[in-house]
């Protein structure tokens, strides 16, 4: 048996990272080497998340104080602004898959506008976009890998396919986004407190949400031509889930029926993406827990337009596990190692 690939989450005290820790303990080929958690260094894990106690994990400690030339490969949950700092201080050695957006966006003046100064501009270079099914062979060769926010994700799984094939047009595209409370972050808000968002839907971030700029990024790349999109961001009173709905102008001659041919065959062979069985429409509860993406299409009743859903669990397969699969790639292991857990139902 070949010696276990020794990682280290950082910033394991989050949602995302704890979701890491959960999922990276049923990889084969992990030893979970190091957690560390600056406000919580000194506490065991389960202190944290009770949830985890049956698993004999190492407590949580500061950055500082891990031996980092013993480790293979560092995942990072700290939010934005604060990884790019802590990854510019580890050893070349160590393989990087970065869960924030310091490293999603490739130019270093779209990144000021949306999140200011960049504490480590010298590694966008090097970094690559995580978006496992469409950036597989850049992301098996990366030292660093940024992976997608979980909005981004199910919007271009959704749409990137139907760009590039030139299906939709690129200049009239709507994406209507909710998603669990979970991707607010584990730290302290008003408005996610249970008496604020319970038994509501709100959306925030109303045309300056941060993840606008990195759909169209992708997008564009896709269309060969700039792309803007009209996105709205919505929390839903559920732990966990996202679904987008996104509304697009049709090529000329082209049907509704021809966009789920395509999505069809772009994604026949992955194991992490099907369209939804026919006379279904994707739902959060079918994914929830699971590395899938479920989608759907559907005419609009407008003539000419159509209508993409997308569902994921946000801090799956929009983070952790799209972060897991990342992992085998850069490893080269079996893409889905580690993955194959079946959503949960209901």
């Amino acid at each position: 048996m070949s010696q276990p690939i020794r990682i280290a989450v950082i910033g394991a005290s989050g949602y995302t990272g704890a979701d890491l820790v959960r999922l990276a303990l049923r990889h084969p080929d992990i030893e979970i080497a190091a957690l560390t958690a600056n406000s919580h260094a000194g506490k065991p894990m389960a202190s944290v998340y009770p949830h985890l106690a049956a698993h004999n994990l190492p407590d949580l400690v500061e950055n500082a104080e891990v031996d980092w030339d013993t480790i293979d490969v560092a995942f990072c949950g700290l939010p934005h602004a604060t990884s790019a700092a802590v990854i510019q201080g580890l050893p070349t050695s160590v393989k990087v898959i970065d869960m924030s957006a310091d490293f999603r966006l490739r130019d270093l003046a779209t990144y000021t506008e949306w999140y200011g100064e960049h504490s480590a501009p010298g590694l966008l270079p090097d970094a690559v976009y995580g978006l496992s099914e469409h950036y597989r062979d850049a992301i098996s060769a990366a030292r660093l890998v940024a992976c997608p926010g979980c909005y981004p994700t199910a919007a271009l799984m959704a749409l990137i396919p139907l760009l590039s094939g030139g299906q939709v047009q690129a200049n009239d595209l709507i994406i209507d986004a909710k998603s669990g409370l979970t991707g607010a972050g584990r730290s302290l808000k008003q408005n996610t407190l249970g008496a604020e968002a319970g038994e509501g839907l709100s959306p925030y971030a109303v045309g300056t949400h941060r993840h606008a700029p990195e759909i169209e990024q992708e997008l564009s790349v896709a269309a060969n031509t700039d792309v803007t999109v009209n996105f709205t961001p919505h929390l839903i009173p559920m732990s966990r889930g996202e679904l987008v709905t996104c509304y697009a102008k049709l090529a000329d001659g082209v049907t509704p029926a021809m966009c789920e041919s395509a999505l069809r065959t772009r994604y026949e062979s992955e194991p992490f993406v099907a369209l939804a069985p026919e006379g279904v429409l994707p739902q959060t509860q079918y994914v929830r827990g699971s590395n899938r993406v479920m989608l759907a299409v559907r005419p609009d009743r407008i003539p000419g337009r159509v209508i993409v859903i997308a569902a994921l669990d946000n801090l799956v397969k929009g983070s952790a596990g799209q972060a897991l699969q990342n992992f085998n790639l850069m490893c080269g292991l079996p893409e889905t190692t580690g993955l194959e857990q079946v959503a949960m139902f209901p």
